[in-house]
């Protein structure tokens, strides 16, 4: 399998400003590149290729040896090809009919990634592995920056990248050949129903409380932006309360993270099948504001669901499910969760009345009292298991 591993790096203070001027002189180069394809589009209606400013590194390194010159060729072509990939999205997009925006230019705060495309191409992994105590990695420009690494790393490094979040720089490794770590058969199967109130509740009855990370951070965010809106923009000050709200999101975004990871491996340990909702949650955390002339409804009722569907990271848990059941051996089913909520798991009738309140269903048919995420969870269960059936017959 490929997986990545993202580790935090101990820069010394000299490798921040080496880091920063890194990022800083690809950011020039993307911009640079944006420009040049800009202006000759503008000009002579002629489209640049990745390969055409490709070949034009080579007179820009040797123009330029103290800035764009110190760093890796490789690490400047795979920006050129972020550039490239972001136009060819665009373009697919136009032939789609969607909203194309067009790429923009890149500021200090749009642009946090370097990327190396070949291990001892400009970079290089555990430079020093005969080191008691630590791992560094090797960077054209930088030189060896210790890497805080808490995992081993499996299969073969193929890529590296740098990136920064705030006032904290990482290393991320993508491997290809990582073995896969099966876990022992349990024989149960289970369907679970995302909410807000349980982040995950099972078919088998077992609630995972949903921790709402951003609603306890609420308090300190909202005076550390309050601080923020007072400031003049450019102003030092107002990079500081910038940096305090950015560290604050992403100690959020940590903690959210680190949940979701603990409650995929409880999920993924206890069963052998999972059936889950194949939830659209961009559709379901749209605005209900509407337009001028037709306003919406229960905007304010709305934006707090929003809030608190994104607040419990419901994709983020979804996505590190599915890695970890591949890697587990399980089985992992998608379900259209329409009527699920609505529908009595034990006689089948249907109506949006079953469900009195969030957490009570009683059915108006048979009289059957669950849990209404019990219920839901299971009907979950039987739509997937259903699938997988069909599928075998098929």
């Amino acid at each position: 399998m490929r997986r990545s591993y993202k580790f935090l790096l101990r820069p010394t203070s000299k490798q921040v400003i080496a880091l920063t001027a890194c990022l800083d002189d690809h950011r020039a180069l993307y911009n640079a590149a944006l420009e040049h394809r800009r202006t000759v589009y503008a000009k002579a209606g002629v489209s640049i290729k990745y390969g055409d400013q490709s070949a034009e590194l080579k007179y820009i390194r040797s123009d330029d040896p103290a800035g764009q010159g110190r760093w890796s060729f490789s690490s400047q072509q795979a920006t050129l090809r972020r550039l490239d990939r972001a136009l060819a999205a665009f373009f697919a997009r136009v032939k789609a009919g969607r909203t194309p925006g067009f790429p923009r230019f890149k500021g200090k705060s749009r642009f946090d990634t370097v990327v190396w495309p070949k291990d001892g191409d400009g970079c290089r992994w555990d430079t020093q592995p005969d080191h008691p105590s630590a791992r560094f990695v090797r960077l054209q420009g930088v030189g060896h920056v210790r890497v805080h690494q808490h995992r081993p790393v499996r299969g073969t490094v193929k890529t590296i990248s740098v990136k920064r979040e705030g006032s904290r720089w990482y290393l991320v490794l993508s491997c290809d050949g990582v073995p896969a770590a099966p876990l022992p058969a349990t024989g149960a199967a289970a369907g679970i129903d995302m909410g807000v109130s349980s982040l995950i509740t099972t078919s088998d009855g077992r609630h995972l409380a949903n921790p709402r990370h951003l609603t306890g951070c609420a308090v300190r965010l909202a005076a550390a932006q309050r601080d923020l809106a007072r400031t003049k923009r450019g102003s030092k000050r107002r990079r500081k309360a910038a940096l305090r709200v950015a560290a604050l999101h992403a100690k959020v975004r940590r903690r959210r993270l680190d949940g979701a990871h603990k409650a995929a491996l409880a999920v993924v340990r206890g069963y052998d099948v999972i059936v889950h909702e194949d939830l659209r949650i961009a559709n379901m955390t749209r605005s209900a504001s509407g337009t001028l002339e037709a306003p919406g409804r229960n905007v304010a009722g709305k934006s707090g669901l929003n809030r608190s569907i994104l607040d419990a990271g419901w994709g983020v848990f979804l996505t590190i499910l599915s890695h970890k059941a591949e890697s587990a051996g399980r089985e992992l089913i998608e379900v259209n969760p329409a009527g699920t909520s609505r529908t009595c798991a034990r006689c089948g009738h249907q109506a949006k009345e079953n469900r009195l309140t969030q957490a009570e269903f009683r059915c108006l048919a048979c009289g059957h009292v669950a849990h209404a995420d019990v219920n839901a969870a299971i009907n979950i269960l039987r739509a997937g298991l259903a699938l997988r059936d069909a599928a075998k017959a098929a």
